[in-house]
């Protein structure tokens, strides 16, 4: 009999033999040594055939459904990381990339247009001999056209009677066959042509 009732206690008691009585343990509630076979501890009263809660439980492992949800979990996460990089770092490309090109040469052309009319006030009488003479503004335009592969070239006039530059050219010369070449002047009007020259005062508008 008391061997049964010591197998049905096994996870009931804190099990700690003595050397000279090995039938004895701790009561799990006082701490208490007492007789494997009670079923009522004497010094605290705890009902030592009561489970203890979790002892029964299996060490099993994790169940596959759980395991699946925390790696979409952190899948999702992944992918959405990787996905907000790729939209801040990586341009977005919308549209036709020929017309882009050329739509940013036209841009600077009016850019430098604007620079350089601000340029000929009075203070200054006429445009610049020098390109370099310009302000940060112009270089910026010039930068744009050169971020879609063009060239802007700038000449200046003659020097006429009052000593000053009353005219100028500007060529947008693009760097990939097909594009269209720009040509303006102090006259204000944005010329084009696709053919592979510099375009000149006599091609349309743009």
């Amino acid at each position: 009999m008391y061997r049964d009732i010591a197998c049905n206690q096994t996870s009931n008691l804190i099990p700690k033999r003595s050397f000279w009585n090995p039938f004895m343990v701790t009561c799990r509630e006082c701490e208490t040594e007492i007789n494997q076979a009670t079923e009522i501890c004497p010094h605290c009263g705890a009902d030592l055939t009561l489970p203890v809660a979790g002892a029964d439980a299996p060490a099993g492992r994790t169940p596959l459904r759980k395991t699946l949800i925390r790696w979409g979990v952190l899948l999702t996460v992944l992918l959405g990381a990787i996905w907000s990089f790729l939209w801040f770092v990586v341009p977005a490309r919308q549209g036709n990339p020929t017309t882009l090109a050329e739509a940013r040469a036209a841009e600077a052309l009016g850019e430098l247009q604007t620079t350089l009319a601000a340029y000929s006030l009075p203070q200054n009488g006429g445009f610049p001999r020098q390109f370099e003479s310009l302000d940060q503004r112009a270089h910026n335009a010039v930068q744009l056209a050169q971020s879609v592969n063009y060239q802007i070239q700038y000449t200046p006039g003659p020097v006429e009677a009052d000593g000053a530059i009353h005219t100028y050219i500007l060529q947008a010369r693009a760097g990939n066959y097909g594009f269209r070449n720009f040509y303006t002047d102090a006259g204000g009007i944005v010329r084009a042509t696709r053919e592979n020259r510099a375009a000149t005062a006599q091609d349309p508008p743009y």
